[in-house]
């Protein structure tokens, strides 16, 4: 009997994730892109500074941003896909996409949390520490740095214009 290799994902284009609505939403279609990925929270004590830099940061042409809520933190995320798109849109008028509410450490954290955990990331280790975690993805799908949950999202801004050629 053959043994069928596992293909290990070669970027965070491999893989297909769920929006907060529930629709499939495979992550190629961000190819060519900057991508910030941030596992966020309605209920933390940087959510107002986040969300607001965030949203400045989005303007950034070229960009994307990937929000994944997640309540493994303090339970600052116990809202529904519903409430949590109703928080940040009310709240925030945050245009880019909010996913489904997942893990992000342990062993059901999602698969794409466990890519983009493998990088070699110095001190921090392999778990994120809390919400508001950021991880900066290339053009080319490969998480290039990681920030602190307590790194304010402009201070990316230069990161993000060199990767994005603009600086």
């Amino acid at each position: 009997m053959e043994i069928e290799s596992i293909k290990e994902p070669q970027s965070v284009y491999a893989f297909t994730v769920k929006d907060a609505k529930g629709n499939d939403v495979d992550l190629s279609i961000y190819k060519g892109k900057v991508l910030l990925i941030v596992n966020v929270a309605s209920k933390c004590g940087m959510t107002s500074s986040n969300y607001m830099e965030l949203n400045q940061l989005y303007r950034t042409p070229g960009l994307e941003i990937l929000a994944f809520p997640c309540n493994q933190f303090g339970e600052e995320e116990p809202g529904s896909n519903d409430q949590i798109l109703e928080f940040v849109c009310t709240h925030f008028k945050s245009e880019y996409p909010i996913f489904d509410k997942i893990e992000v450490n342990g062993e059901n954290a999602a698969p794409l949390y466990k890519f983009l955990k493998l990088g070699k990331w110095g001190i921090i280790g392999d778990d994120i520490q809390w919400n508001f975690a950021k991880f900066l993805v290339d053009k080319n799908g490969q998480a290039v740095d990681r920030y602190y949950p307590t790194t304010s999202p402009l201070t990316i801004e230069r990161d993000v214009k060199q990767l994005l050629g603009i600086l």
